[in-house]
């Protein structure tokens, strides 16, 4: 593929229009968020910790996967004469390389917009381009995966940096909770929605904040609104924004995502007095806390010490909700506990289970099932299997259909890619070519029937050929205290 022409060119936002947001130079030189006109004022200020040296900007790489990557730049270099991004890498996701960081968003210092590249050509680019500096900003890589990253950046000839959590939250006027995780699939996002329910039969006016899955054109993403399954489906969301969006949607609980987060924020503070920041991956939060909740997976023990930034999110976290506990073996959640107890021996543990329950449909008992799981659990989570399987087997599945001979295109690179997958078929759809690519292979498998443990209805996009039943699941109190005593009672000190 190539760059477009119409992708590389600067476009405009028409529906953040009324939103005036202001970036000014501080004393440190770097920006300070204002929101005027109709979304209020708010000011925060943000330490880079870093300083230009002599009369030529420090040229740098930002090394990312479609989000964190975005964030940092617009928080610490989009106005700062002192450093000159010169490009981001892209990895994780299939097919976000090749494309710009638009003008429109880049800002005044980058009328060309940032060209977004594949993290393999990332020591051609130091040499290249005379690199002072690589910046790692994206999630869930294993500590050893993060130092092999910086390695070739320190063979190449650049340093290489960690922007902290102080240099990229953003402060806020309303009050906030967010729901981080040590790894992907952990049950972030059902515990983010509990945390939702529950402030908002306590009285609160609550909108959810989701990290950023900016796939699209980046332009158009800038700030995004969701109120109704209608908005989602006209933003052309991959099937990852719709497992994310829709159940939050369903709740009558309305979704921001984006790119620019202090555009979203002036504009979700002005109808929610408590927003929810519903974390990607195992990334930190892109907005201060009030209230920091990390949630651990019982099934996998000591993750929470190996993954970055996993053991930061475990280490700054208030309540850690440590869940599965219904499916993991008793040792290993106290070891999940004890992890947390030898790095934050401060905070609340409270433990949850993640029950699945199947919709009805065609009886399992004795069938041959091909299961269909959420993929970013099942790829770069590096879960085996996920709620689908425990449904399935559980309902008496005579086989998991092994999908692997069956699969087409970008969906056979995904099982080369990642081969600890087990007998499931993860729901690949970045974009529409993979979509039908996900569909032609959930078509050609021999089973009986399909069981969907997507969040979202993947029958809602795919013409499935089989009979089909969902598996899904939910948070559930597994002991005291409970996940909403914790919460509930740290959110009514706020008004003593």
């Amino acid at each position: 593929r190539s760059c477009q022409a119409a992708e590389l060119a600067a476009v405009g936002i028409d529906h953040t229009d009324d939103l005036d947001v202001q970036r000014t130079p501080n004393r440190t030189g770097h920006a300070e968020r204002r929101c005027s006109g109709q979304a209020g004022a708010v000011t925060g200020s943000k330490e880079t910790g870093v300083t230009g040296g002599g009369d030529e900007p420090k040229r740098v790489v930002i090394m990312g996967a479609g989000g964190r990557d975005f964030h940092d730049f617009n928080t610490i270099f989009r106005d700062d004469p002192t450093h000159r991004v010169v490009a981001f890498t892209a990895a994780q996701i299939p097919d976000i390389d090749d494309r710009l960081y638009p003008a429109s968003l880049a800002g005044p210092l980058y009328p060309r917009g940032v060209p977004i590249v594949a993290e393999e050509r990332l020591a051609r680019i130091v040499a290249e381009e005379a690199v002072d500096e690589v910046v790692f900003a994206y999630s869930d890589l294993s500590h050893d995966e993060v130092m092999h990253r910086a390695s070739i950046a320190l063979a190449a000839g650049a340093d290489f940096r960690l922007t902290g959590p102080g240099a990229t939250m953003l402060d806020t006027t309303a009050r906030v909770i967010a729901v981080c995780a040590t790894r992907t699939g952990c049950g972030k996002s059902q515990t983010s929605r509990s945390v939702a329910r529950m402030l908002r039969d306590d009285g609160h006016r609550v909108a959810m904040l989701r990290h950023p899955m900016p796939y699209g054109d980046l332009a158009s993403m800038a700030v995004q609104r969701f109120a109704t399954l209608a908005d989602i489906d006209a933003s052309k969301p991959t099937v990852e924004e719709r497992e994310e969006y829709e159940p939050v949607v369903a709740m009558g609980v309305v979704m921001y995502a984006g790119v620019d987060y202090e555009a979203i924020l002036c504009a979700a503070e002005q109808e929610a007095d408590v927003l929810v920041w519903d974390g990607g991956n195992n990334d930190l939060p892109f907005v201060r806390p009030d209230i920091m909740i990390t949630v651990a997976d019982a099934l996998r023990p000591g993750d929470g010490l190996t993954h970055h930034p996993g053991e930061t999110n475990l280490r700054l976290a208030d309540i850690v909700v440590v869940n599965k506990v219904d499916e993991a073996r008793s040792d290993d959640v106290e070891r999940a506990i004890a992890d947390t107890r030898l790095v934050n021996p401060g905070a609340t543990i409270v433990r949850t289970a993640s029950p699945v329950t199947l919709e009805p449909g065609p009886s399992l008992e004795g069938r041959r099932v091909l299961v269909v799981e959420d993929g970013p659990t099942i790829t770069h989570g590096g879960m085996p299997y996920g709620a689908g399987a425990v449904a399935a087997l559980a309902a008496g599945a005579a086989e998991l259909v092994d999908p692997r001979e069956a699969a087409v295109g970008s969906i056979a690179e995904t099982f080369r890619r990642h081969p600890h997958i087990g007998s499931v078929l993860p729901a690949m759809g970045y974009g529409p070519e993979q979509l039908d690519e996900l569909g032609a292979t959930i078509a050609v498998v021999d089973c009986d029937v399909v069981v969907l443990g997507t969040p979202g209805d993947l029958t809602r996009l795919l013409d499935v050929p089989h009979p089909v039943r969902r598996a899904t699941y939910a948070s559930a109190d597994a002991g005291s205290p409970t996940l909403e005593e914790t919460v509930m009672e740290r959110v009514r000190a706020w008004s003593r």
